[in-house]
Order: structure tokens, then C-alpha cells, then sequence
């Protein structure tokens, strides 16, 4: 398994979430058929004796498929949402040509791994991928996310986060598809504070001009502008990345969880939220009503729904408790194992 996002950037990314619990997976598993060497890089990769490459990620405007190869190759494609939405996600000459070389090296990959079953449709679409060839291996939450008991955490975390005592949770990347502008508007229609946990909320070192970080810009731009309180709090608290322990605390603390996308290859933070006893409220964006189930509030991603869904949340305690309820079930659906399991299953395809 190519593990360089476990050594870069992406390790504290989804794509480095995802490599990381996979392999945890697979030494719970403990298969006996398989023996998992990781390789840091790509040197590696090239001098490695194996049966099977998985490479558990793919950029569509990068060169990260082999050219030559002598083993089958297994590749996770996690979404295809930039491809989808190009006028969003505008690459230029230079991308739309990686786009087209890794698009051809794509169609000589054994076997496609995806998230949900949306992105399983949008690779086929999109990429003219077969659709027999691409498996669903849903991820889940790791199982320090769990409901607390009660305790001097509530106190300690709410002081060192500046938390109000009622607020909407978000949490991830400020990409156009997460759509967090659009519940900033909600939360300000209803006036209810509104916290957004991500390393992207606060980074100040990035490129302002590239269109692809518009969403992040008007973030940042509305925060250090923004003069609104709620009571005693300010409305809007960017967090910024933070330890795991930490957030396993806040969406205990959360309201509600809203994840607001247009458009979503799986959308991990909800199955988080549930575990910890967390009312979600998620749009019907790409995979998360099929994540969601029935243990979420579903709207359209528009200001008005999400406003209307988050204060039916917060002011229907029936429904609060049902959502808790049905969320921490529906979240035990999901294990890493699990996960292992499936993908397990997708080598064995190629050893028959």
C-alpha cells in the first residue's frame, strides 16, 4: 500500500484519515492471507515485490498513476468532485491535460474503490470508468468518538475554545462544495452562533487570487469584519485544526451538526457527530443522505432550509431525541473493520 499521505500534508486530511484507519483495520482483521507492507514513496514503490498495489487515493490533475507496472493495481477514488464542478474548480490548460493522461492511465487499473455509492456513479460518469469495477467500501468513525459522560471536560473545553452554550457545529475543508457560506447566512438568519473546526478555517498562508479558494476568502474576510454577537458571544468562532481528543469534546458539546454541501463523496463528520450523541442536520448533497439514512434532518442545501432545519432541531426536543437516538445507531453501522473487510474482499478478486 502506497502510505506517503500518512508523510505529508494529507495526514491530517481525509486522504490521511482513510489510509491510516484502513491499515489500523487490517491489523484488526489480522487476515491470514494477507501481509500489508507500506511504502512511503514512490521509490519504493518501484523497487517493491508484491502481489497487489493499493494506492488509496487519486488526484485527477496530478501524475499519480504508474506508467509501468507488473502487478494488479487496486486505486480508492474518494470523489471526482472538482471534475464534476468545473466552473468551481477551474484547473487551466495545464490541468485539463493531467486530467486526460490520468483519465487513460485510469482505464488500465484493475479494480476502483470508492466511499459511497455517488461517487461510484459520478466515476463511471465521469471518467467512463466500468461500473462493474468499482466497489463500495463505506468508512466510519474512529471509536474515540463516542457519547461522554458527564464532566469537567464540558468546562475546561468550553473556556479553551471561547464555546457559547448553544451553537451550531462544522467541521472540515471551506471548499465550494462544503458550502459553509451557506450556513454562515443560516446561522445569521436565525442568530445562532455558529463554530467551524478545520485547518483551512484560520490558515492565513495561501493563494487569496485562486479561484478555488473563494469560499475560504469570504470566510475570512466575513470573520475579521463581522461585529454580530449573540449575547455574550461572538457569532462566528473559527477554531482552526485541533487535537482529536478535543473534537471528540465539541461535538459532544454541539447543538446541532450541520454539514450544509452541495455535494459530498461520503462526508465522515456526520457519522462523527452521531457517534457522540450529536443532532445531525446534513443537506441531500452527493452520498450523505445515503449516509445518513433516516438518523439525520435532510434539507436542501439552501439558506432557508438549513435555517428552518437547524431551529425545527433545536426547538423540537422529541425530535432532538430521536435524532440522538437513531444517530448513535445508525453510527454503529460503520467500523474500520468493517471497512478492512470489504476491501479485503475487492483483492480477492484479483487472486482467483
Amino acid at each position: 500500500m502506497d502510505t506517503s499521505p500518512l508523510y505529508s500534508n494529507d495526514k491530517i486530511r481525509g486522504i490521511g484519515f482513510y489510509t491510516k484507519r484502513l491499515l489500523e483495520g487490517f491489523r484488526e482483521l489480522n487476515p491470514k492471507d494477507l501481509v500489508v507492507k507500506e511504502l512511503k514513496n514512490k521509490d519504493e514503490i518501484k523497487k517493491a515485490d508484491f502481489d497487489i498495489l493499493h494506492i488509496p487515493y487519486f488526484q485527477p490533475f496530478f501524475h499519480t498513476l504508474p506508467l509501468i507496472r507488473k502487478f494488479p493495481l487496486v486505486l480508492t477514488i474518494h470523489d471526482l468532485i472538482p471534475i464534476k464542478y468545473p466552473k468551481h474548480y477551474p484547473v487551466g490548460l495545464r490541468g485539463d491535460f493531467f486530467w486526460r493522461f490520468q483519465k487513460q492511465l485510469l482505464r488500465r487499473v484493475d479494480l476502483v474503490i470508492t466511499d459511497s455509492f455517488s461517487s461510484k456513479y459520478d466515476i463511471s460518469g465521469l471518467a467512463g470508468y466500468p461500473q462493474d469495477r468499482i466497489f463500495v467500501t463505506s468508512l466510519a468513525a474512529g471509536r474515540e468518538f463516542k457519547k461522554l459522560e458527564i464532566g469537567n471536560w464540558k468546562l475546561e473545553i468550553k473556556q479553551k475554545y471561547q464555546l457559547p452554550d448553544v451553537f451550531v457545529l462544522n467541521v472540515g475543508d471551506v471548499n465550494w462544495n462544503k458550502n459553509v457560506s451557506g450556513l454562515v447566512r443560516a446561522c445569521q438568519k436565525i442568530k445562532i452562533p455558529l463554530v467551524v473546526v478545520g485547518k483551512q478555517a484560520v490558515t492565513e498562508n495561501f493563494d487569496r487570487k485562486h479561484p478555488e479558494n473563494k469560499d475560504l476568502v469570504w470566510l475570512q474576510n466575513y470573520f475579521e469584519n463581522c461585529k454580530l454577537k449573540i449575547g455574550n458571544s461572538k457569532f462566528l468562532n473559527l477554531v482552526g485544526f485541533i487535537p482529536t481528543e478535543d473534537l471528540v469534546v465539541i461535538y459532544n458539546l454541539a447543538s446541532v451538526y450541520c454539514q450544509p454541501s452541495f455535494d459530498e463523496g461520503f462526508g465522515l463528520p456526520v457519522l462523527e457527530a452521531m457517534s457522540c450523541g450529536c443532532p445531525v442536520v446534513c443537506s441531500d448533497g452527493g452520498s450523505l443522505s445515503e449516509v445518513a439514512g433516516e438518523a439525520a434532518f435532510v434539507v436542501k442545501p439552501e439558506v432557508g432550509s438549513l435555517a428552518s432545519g437547524i431551529t425545527e432541531v433545536l426547538k423540537n426536543g422529541k425530535l432532538r431525541a430521536e435524532l440522538v437516538r437513531s444517530g448513535i445507531a445508525r453510527s454503529q453501522n460503520f467500523s474500520w473493520k468493517k471497512t478492512a473487510q470489504q476491501t479485503l474482499s475487492v483483492y480477492r478478486l484479483l487472486d482467483r
